[in-house]
């Protein structure tokens, strides 16, 4: 009897490795404060511009101004392309993002590179949009994630609450209790899955349902 071929793997894919060693208690105690520094350079590349205002509203631009969803979409539904480097900038951004929150959710106590994979890796597969896009779809993506927008608010809220119990455990025992590890981490990944649907529009399945 044939048995039934799994379900292809989903096209954006989490992984952080758990720390097999003690953490260190002195940054976990410090996190929020440790860490920012490496936030200030998050928000330098992810957003905005400071308007001086005056007669003539002069603007400084800071930053890059985050993730390129706009014109990935206009490409996508007028030429059915996605330029590689808005791809490769809107994945590097998401992965140093995530490196941050991996930090910041006591993941880790391994400081967050720009550039390097460390202990968080992603793979978001990079679309053929004529094969693996509807070119119409991206206008309603936003929308018919919003369930998915709910359930990983309300995901999170439980996610910081494990965050602060891990918070006590590193300082007592140095270690991360395991199945809030897998929790939280489960919480990233189904964000993970969603912006790459609503948001990067590199995929057009629908995101799963499930922390795995």
């Amino acid at each position: 009897m044939a048995t039934k071929a799994p379900p292809p793997e989903y096209p954006t894919t989490l992984a952080i490795d758990y720390p097999d060693r003690a953490l260190n208690r002195l940054t976990t105690f410090f996190r929020i404060f440790v860490a920012i520094p490496i936030l200030i350079v998050l928000f330098l590349v992810s957003s905005g511009n400071i308007d001086l205002g005056g007669p003539q509203s002069w603007t400084w631009v800071y930053s890059a101004g985050g993730i390129l969803f706009l014109a990935p979409l206009g490409m996508i539904l007028v030429r059915q392309k996605y330029p590689r480097w808005w791809f490769d900038w809107n994945v590097a951004l998401v992965k140093f993002s995530m490196r941050v929150g991996t930090y910041l959710g006591l993941l880790t106590d391994v400081y967050p590179s720009t550039d390097e994979e460390q202990v968080v890796h992603i793979g978001i597969s990079y679309p053929d949009v004529p094969k693996d896009l509807n070119r119409w779809l991206p206008l309603v993506k936003w929308f018919l994630a919003i369930p998915h927008f709910i359930i990983a608010a309300g995901l999170s809220i439980v996610a910081i609450v494990f965050v602060v119990v891990a918070w006590f455990a590193i300082l007592f025992t140095g270690r991360y209790p395991r199945s809030l590890f897998d929790f939280v981490v489960g919480v990233y990944r189904w964000w993970l899955r969603v912006i790459s649907y609503a948001v990067l529009l590199t995929t057009d399945r629908y995101p799963l349902f499930s922390l795995e």
